[in-house]
């Protein structure tokens, strides 16, 4: 045997692999050198040896038997434990990759396959001017798209050719920084805020950067080229076990491309992964509001998100018809026209269309008040062995509890039940045609969730309770400023619900041509036949045929933030102690445990009641405790456990960020949340 500083003392042999694209030069290389050579000092002998005059810089040392880049030029070949029978590879550090986008283009673009996958993102979406890189991620195309894809492809007679955005050139993925300009809070609006297209003052601002106002129309503009075929052909989930299929393949943000698989010219999916859409600005998120409201269209389209089937008319009369429209209208195509509107006044209008809600007025209200509802409620509880049973009571709405009693006379006294909400699921059951406005409330109990419903008796009623519902659920009261909000997103969701027939509608030609089954998911167009859901389409667009371009995308956003299951990932697990699987939802507030049979709720936990949560890294379990010495642990079968745990601190991680702090990321503690000591 010989001591390590006798081998240290000694040279040796190094193979090293030089990716280049020069036929007539060799790619294998033997180095001589000593155990104390650092790696920058290998570089520099193999850079020597090559004797190939070019630009080496992008360059960097990947060791195959261990999958990982030897980044730190500085450690020497002991130090990083490299000996003779090491395979190490010099190869460039950014590499062309696919990317499809929400909205189902691809695009081709140099990413760095060394750099962890959250810096990796945060440079594309420099690239593709999307801001809040930390809401997106990469994800892996499930087997079962892939198969579909693939049988897709042989039954087709002619070839397969994909129209893909070259975006090669640029200086991002060049490996320089992006312009500091796109990003900041003082500068020129980029879009127009009304058609969502490049506003022609700010188009310098692309000059260094592949996004010419061809390309940023693609991304920032609608595209309607769905056909039913292509519908027909895309994978759809049909159990939550399908579903969580889906969310297998995100890649660990804390480990680089490479280090997980992924090869050069690769293809792999852009996606929003966490569901907080923070601080959406048309003047600045032309591309991100049209990606986020791109993901909810296939969402809604391949049913991947359940909606009633009045809601699917409504999403049809947006996305489809009206946005499609004004997407291909020469009014929207306009990059000429410039807008002299007073920036205040313009930022006046947008607040009209943004996520936040309406005006909040009384914004001073007294706090020490915390107002309350009271009114008259049916209340319906479903009965296991017979018909469910519906009585009106006096019900009134405090912090974050409901109490009811027999009648408004008896409220001084004691109440007949006491509903405490918080934590508690809410979920609409609401169908405007028949003038029903239900409230459903599954509230944790010891052995799981009481059923109850709530009937309201108009759209007024149903949109006060219902948000005093939501927030005592998340432990908020209605003095919280975004009780009026929400109570607004909730009426004008109904009202677009709310139509009625026009016979001028049907009596324009263009309105004839409409395809509905573009529009529609495949469960509703085996329902009805193309000129009636055509009609149906219509009479819903009634009501949203005054929109503007960017509002409409910003309403259907909205009204996918409505739909119960919005916002919820599955997993299937196996909780500890537990002899059957079950389905995990992980949300941006809570977990929730789900019958994988039935698709029933059995039990919430929200991230406001956790105090810690880790990862015994042997057994790959998840361990989380909460308040009230309650504690959980499970194993995830559809999916390596880091994506949950990734999951659960993201989220965390989004829930600090604030207006006031300028847009730098804090990186550190991402990586502190999300990366776990494996």
């Amino acid at each position: 045997m010989i001591s390590s500083s006798e081998y240290g003392s000694h040279s040796w042999e190094l193979l090293v692999t030089v990716d280049h694209q020069h036929e007539e030069v060799q790619k294998e290389f033997l180095l001589q050198v000593t155990g104390d050579l650092h790696i920058g000092g290998v570089m520099l002998k193999l850079v020597e040896q090559i004797k190939i005059s070019q630009d080496w810089s992008d360059y960097a040392l990947w060791w195959e038997q261990k999958k990982c880049w030897l980044l730190k030029t500085h450690w020497t070949l002991d130090k990083c434990g490299v000996q003779a029978d090491a395979k190490l590879f010099f190869t460039t550090q950014h590499k062309m990759l696919r990317l499809r986008l929400p909205n189902m283009k691809t695009v081709r673009l140099k990413v760095s396959f060394s750099s962890v996958v959250f810096k990796a993102v945060s440079d594309i979406c420099k690239i593709l001017n999307i801001r809040r890189s930390e809401e997106l991620s990469l994800l892996k195309q499930s087997e079962d798209a892939l198969k579909k894809k693939k049988k897709k492809d042989k039954n087709s007679k002619e070839p397969v050719t994909e129209d893909i955005l070259n975006l090669c050139d640029s200086p991002v993925s060049s490996g320089l920084s992006g312009s500091p300009g796109l990003y900041s809070k003082t500068m020129t609006p980029i879009y127009d805020p009304i058609s969502g297209t490049p506003a022609s003052s700010t188009i310098t601002w692309f000059s260094d950067s592949p996004l010419t106002e061809q390309n940023c129309s693609i991304l920032a503009l609608s595209h309607p080229d769905c056909s039913p075929e292509t519908l027909a052909e895309m994978y759809q989930p049909r159990t939550l076990a399908d579903k969580a299929k889906l969310n297998a393949g995100w890649l660990d943000s804390s480990r680089s491309l490479m280090e997980q698989g992924i090869l050069e010219d690769d293809q792999l999916l852009l996606r929003f992964k966490y569901y907080t859409f923070f601080d959406l600005n048309p003047k600045y998120d032309a591309v991100r509001i049209n990606q986020i409201y791109e993901q909810a269209r296939w969402a809604i389209l391949s049913e991947e998100i359940d909606c009633t089937e009045e809601e699917m008319l409504i999403f049809a009369a947006l996305q489809a018809y009206h946005v499609s429209k004004l997407s291909l209208s020469s009014e929207a195509q306009d990059f000429t026209c410039e807008s002299e509107v007073d920036e205040v006044e313009a930022a006046l209008s947008n607040l009209e269309v943004t996520l936040e809600g309406g005006n909040t007025s009384n914004i001073l209200e007294d706090i020490t008040d915390i107002p309350k509802l009271a009114d008259n409620l049916r209340l319906v509880r479903p009965r296991k062995l017979s018909l469910k049973t519906i009585k009106p009571y006096w019900f009134v709405f405090k912090d974050t509890s409901v109490s009811y009693f027999k009648n408004k006379e008896s409220a001084q006294g004691e109440p007949i039940e006491k509903l405490n909400l918080k934590g508690c699921e809410v979920v609409p059951d609401v169908n405007v045609a028949a003038k029903k406005f239900g409230i459903k409330l599954l509230i944790p109990v010891a052995d799981g969730m009481n059923e109850v419903y709530l009937r309201c008796e108009n759209e007024n009623q149903y949109a006060r309770w219902m948000a005093a519902c939501v927030l005592a659920s998340k432990g908020k009261t209605m003095a919280d400023s975004s009780y009026h909000p929400e109570v607004h997103k909730i009426l004008s969701f109904l009202k677009m619900k709310n139509w009625t027939m026009s016979p001028q509608a049907v009596s324009d030609p263009e309105n004839i041509d409409m395809k509905p089954e573009c529009f529609i998911s495949l469960r509703y167009t085996k329902k009805y036949k193309p000129k009636q859901l055509a009609a149906r389409i219509l009479e819903a667009h009634q009501n949203v045929s005054e929109m503007t371009l960017v509002e409409a995308k910003l309403r259907f956003i909205q009204a996918w933030q409505s739909l119960p299951e919005f916002g919820l990932s599955y997993y299937i697990v196996r909780f500890k102690g537990s002899k059957k699987d079950d389905v995990l939802g992980v949300s941006y507030n809570r977990l929730i445990r789900i019958d994988i049979a039935t698709g029933d709720p059995i039990t919430t936990w929200r991230f406001s009641n956790m105090k810690q949560w880790n990862v015994n890294w042997e057994i790959r379990q998840v361990a989380i405790e909460f308040d009230q010495n309650v504690s959980i642990a499970f194993t995830c079968l559809s999916a390596d456990c880091k994506i949950i745990h990734e999951y659960i601190g993201g989220y965390i991680f989004l829930s600090t960020r604030s207006k006031d702090q300028n847009e730098t990321l804090d990186e550190d503690l991402f990586h502190k949340l999300t990366g776990g000591q494996e």
